[in-house]
C-alpha cells in the first residue's frame, strides 16, 4: 500500500428533496402577489366588522322603535332602567333572530363550500391518498390549509407507494436465497453426486444462508437507526487510524483482485459513534473492491475540514450511469450496469451509509461515469465548539 497526494476539492450538484418543491415555488411568488393577497383579506376583515356594525346599528334601531310603539299603546314604565333593559333585550332579540335568519339562508352555501374538504379527508381517513381538493383559490383565508390537505394526501401517498416497495423488494430478496437452498438441497438427496459436486452444492447453500442472514442483519441495523432506539454515543477518536485498520482487514480481498491500494490519511480527530462509522468505510471500501476489476486502483483519502472531517474513497471501477446515481442510496436499489444482480449485494449498503451519516449531521454524495470509476465524498461536522461560525 502506497501513499500519493489526491485532489479533494469536488463538487457534485445538490437536488433538493422532492416533498420541498411545491414550497419553494411558491416562494418564489412576485412579492406584488402576495401583497395583493393580504390587501385582500384585510378588505374582506374590514367589510365583515362593518357588516356587523350595521347589524347591531339595526336591531338597535328596530328595537327603539319598537317600543316606543308599544309604549304610547299601553303605557311607558315607570323606571327609566327598566325602560333601558328592555330595549337592550329587544335589541339581542332582534339581533339573534337576524342571525338565524341569515344563517338559514346561508346554510346551503356553507355545505357547499366545506363539502369537498370534508370528502377529501374522509377519502384519505379509508387509505384513498389520491383525494385532492380542487380550486384551492375559492377558499380564500382557508386556502392554507386546503393546501396542507393536498399535500399531506400527496405525501401520504408517497409513502405508501415506497411501503409497498419495500415490501415487495424485501420478499424479492428473501425468495431469491430461500430458492437457492431448496433447490440445492434437494438436490443433495441425490446419490449419484461426486464429491467435488456434492462439495460445490453446500457452498452454494452456505454462500445464499450468509446472503440471507446479512439481509436480515442490514435490515434490522436500518429499522433501530431508523427507530432512534441506538445509543447515539459521540466519542472523540483517530479516523485516520480507523481508516487504516479497515484498509489492513480488507487486504486478503483487494490484494486476492490484484487491486492497488492508494491511501492519503492525515491526522484527522473526529467526534463520532466509532462502530458506525465503522460500517460505512466497510461498506463503501467493499463497494468499491467488488466493483473494480483485477488491476484496478482505489484511493482513499481522509483531511481535517472546518473543525470535522472529508473522506473520499474513490475506485477505477465499472461506474454508475447518470441516470441511476441520484437513486443508489435508496433501498434494494441497484443500478443496471453498475451494480448487476451478478455481482451480488442485497442493495441495502448504501442505504445504511447514508443513514449513519446523516446521523452524524453529516453528507455523503457520490461522482460517477461509466467505465471511468466512482468516488464517494463523505464530509463530517466537528463538534459545535469547533465548528466555524
Amino acid at each position: 500500500m502506497r501513499r500519493r497526494q489526491r485532489a479533494s476539492e469536488r463538487t457534485v450538484p445538490e437536488r433538493a428533496a422532492r416533498n420541498r418543491r411545491s414550497r419553494r415555488e411558491r416562494s418564489r411568488q412576485p412579492a406584488g402577489g402576495r401583497g395583493q393577497k393580504r390587501l385582500g383579506r384585510a378588505v374582506r376583515g374590514l367589510l365583515g366588522m362593518l357588516a356587523g356594525f350595521s347589524l347591531l346599528i339595526i336591531s338597535w334601531t328596530a328595537s327603539y322603535f319598537i317600543l316606543s310603539m308599544l309604549f304610547k299603546r299601553f303605557g311607558s314604565p315607570s323606571s327609566v332602567y327598566v325602560s333601558q333593559l328592555l330595549g337592550m333585550l329587544l335589541g339581542f332579540l332582534i339581533l339573534f333572530c337576524i342571525g338565524g335568519l341569515i344563517s338559514l339562508i346561508t346554510h346551503g352555501k356553507q355545505n357547499k363550500f366545506y363539502t369537498p374538504i370534508l370528502n377529501a379527508v374522509r377519502r384519505i381517513s379509508k387509505g384513498d391518498f389520491t383525494a385532492k381538493v380542487e380550486d384551492v383559490e375559492r377558499y380564500g383565508r382557508m386556502g392554507e390549509l386546503v393546501e396542507g390537505i393536498n399535500e399531506m394526501a400527496s405525501e401520504l401517498s408517497r409513502m405508501e407507494t415506497m411501503r409497498q416497495d419495500f415490501i415487495s423488494n424485501v420478499s424479492h430478496e428473501i425468495q431469491s436465497p430461500l430458492t437457492s437452498i431448496r433447490g440445492f438441497a434437494r438436490a443433495l438427496r441425490r446419490e449419484d453426486l461426486s464429491r467435488e459436486t456434492r462439495e460445490h452444492y453446500l457452498d452454494i447453500i452456505e454462500a445464499e444462508s450468509a446472503r440471507l442472514s446479512g439481509l436480515s442483519d442490514s435490515l434490522l441495523k436500518l429499522s433501530v437507526l431508523e427507530s432512534g432506539n441506538f445509543p447515539f454515543e459521540a466519542k472523540p477518536f483517530r479516523l485516520d487510524r480507523q481508516l487504516s485498520n479497515i484498509i489492513l482487514a480488507c487486504e486478503p480481498q483487494w490484494m486476492g483482485k490484484g487491486i492497488e491500494m492508494e491511501a492519503e490519511l492525515a491526522e484527522t480527530t473526529v467526534t463520532a459513534v466509532e462502530d458506525l462509522l465503522t460500517q460505512v468505510w466497510t461498506n463503501l471500501l467493499h463497494n468499491s473492491i467488488k466493483f473494480t476489476p483485477a488491476g484496478g486502483t482505489i484511493a482513499i483519502a481522509a483531511r481535517p475540514l472546518n473543525g470535522g472531517a472529508e473522506v473520499i474513497i474513490s475506485d477505477t471501477g465499472t461506474g454508475i450511469e447518470g441516470e441511476d446515481l441520484p437513486r443508489i442510496f435508496e433501498r434494494f436499489y441497484k443500478a443496471d450496469k453498475a451494480r448487476s444482480a451478478g455481482a451480488g449485494g442485497s442493495g441495502l449498503g448504501l442505504s445504511l451509509v447514508k443513514k449513519i451519516v446523516d446521523l452524524h449531521q453529516g453528507e455523503v454524495r457520490a461522482e460517477s461515469r461509466l467505465g471511468e470509476g466512482t468516488a464517494f465524498v463523505v464530509t463530517l461536522p466537528g463538534p459545535p465548539d469547533k465548528q466555524p461560525t
